[in-house]
C-alpha cells in the first residue's frame, strides 16, 4: 500500500508540471485558436532564467532569503522575465499574421519555437546544465514504509495553489468574465465593450510566467536541464491538454493530473523503457473514442 502511494504522490508531482504548462496552451487555444508551440521553449528558458540566478546569486540568496526564500526568488525572477519573452513574441511572431489565418500562425508558432530553442542553446550551451544541490532543500520524509521527500510536497502545494489562483481569476473574477466571454465568441465580446488585446496581453503574459515557474520547480527536482526538454515537457502537455480537452482549463489541469499518474503507473509496473509511448497511445485512444476530451471542449453555442 505505502508503494502504491509512494507512486501516486510521484505521479501528481510529475502531473503538476504538465497541468501548469498544459494551462498556457489551454489558455491561448481557448482565445485564439492557436497551438502555441513555443510554450514548451518558454517553460525550458524560464527553466535556464531560473538556474542562472541561484548560480550566480548563489551567495547573496543564501545569506538573505535562505533556501526557500531563494528559490521563491528565481521563480519570481523567471516568471517576470518571461512574461516580458511572451509578449514580446505574441507582438512580433503573431499579432502581425492573425489576419492571415491559422495555419500561418502554427507555421510562425513553429518558428518562435525553433528559435527559442537555438537561443538557449547559443546562450547556456548545448551541455546539460545542473542546478546547485547546495540551495535546493533535500529534505526526506519518512513514515513507515512510505518515503517522499519535502520538496515534492512543497511543488505539490505551490502547484495546487497556482491553478486555484488561476481557476479563481478565470471564473470569479470581472476580467476572468472578460476571458471566457472573448474565448466563446470574439467578435460579441468585442461589441459588448471587451478589450481583446488585454485579454491576449494576460494570456501570453500569464502562461508564459506559468511554464517558467514550473521550469524553475523542474530544475530543483530533477536537479539537470537540456535546452530540449521543451519539447518532451511540451508534447506531454499538449497531450494533456487534449485528454482535458482542448480550451478548457479545468481539464487542462486534470488532464496533466492524470497523464502524470498514468505515466508513472505504467513506468512502474509495466516498463519504464515505455512510459513515453503511454503518453502516444493516451493521445491515440482519446482522439479516437473522446475527441474532445474526458471533460469536452468549450464552445459556444448556437441559439
Amino acid at each position: 500500500m505505502e508503494i502504491v502511494l509512494e507512486q501516486i504522490i510521484n505521479g501528481l508531482t510529475i502531473g503538476s508540471f504538465y497541468a501548469l504548462i498544459a494551462l498556457g496552451y489551454s489558455m491561448v487555444y481557448g482565445i485564439l485558436k492557436l497551438i502555441n508551440f513555443a510554450h514548451g521553449d518558454f517553460f525550458t528558458l524560464g527553466s535556464y532564467v531560473g538556474y542562472t540566478i541561484l548560480v550566480f546569486g548563489s551567495a547573496f540568496l543564501t545569506s538573505h532569503c535562505g533556501l526557500w526564500g531563494g528559490m521563491i526568488v528565481a521563480m519570481v525572477i523567471a516568471a517576470i522575465c518571461l512574461a516580458l519573452v511572451g509578449i514580446t513574441v505574441e507582438r512580433l511572431a503573431y499579432r502581425p499574421i492573425y489576419p492571415a489565418g491559422r495555419l500561418p500562425a502554427v507555421v510562425s508558432a513553429l518558428g518562435a519555437s525553433i528559435f527559442l530553442q537555438n537561443a538557449i542553446m547559443v546562450i547556456w550551451g548545448p551541455r546539460y546544465q545542473a542546478y546547485p544541490a547546495s540551495l535546493i532543500p533535500n529534505i526526506h520524509i519518512q513514515m513507515g514504509a512510505l518515503h517522499i521527500t519535502l520538496l515534492q510536497i512543497v511543488i505539490l502545494v505551490f502547484s495546487f495553489l497556482l491553478m486555484g489562483i488561476l481557476y479563481y481569476i478565470i471564473q470569479r473574477t470581472l476580467f476572468g468574465s472578460a476571458i471566457r466571454a472573448s474565448a466563446l465568441d470574439r467578435d460579441t465580446a468585442s461589441l459588448m465593450g471587451i478589450n481583446f488585446n488585454k485579454v491576449i496581453f494576460f494570456i501570453f503574459t500569464l502562461g508564459p510566467a506559468l511554464g517558467a515557474i514550473t521550469g524553475v520547480m523542474v530544475g530543483m527536482y530533477y536537479r539537470q536541464i537540456s535546452f530540449t526538454m521543451g519539447w518532451n515537457y511540451g508534447l506531454k502537455a499538449f497531450t494533456a491538454t487534449i485528454l482535458g480537452g482542448i480550451g478548457n482549463l479545468p481539464g487542462a489541469m486534470f488532464g496533466g493530473l492524470i497523464l502524470g499518474l498514468l505515466e508513472m503507473f505504467g513506468g512502474a509496473y509495466i516498463s519504464a523503457a515505455w512510459k513515453d509511448v503511454f503518453v502516444f497511445l493516451i493521445l491515440i485512444l482519446v482522439l479516437i473514442f473522446r475527441p474532445n476530451g474526458l471533460f469536452g471542449e468549450k464552445l459556444a453555442e448556437k441559439v
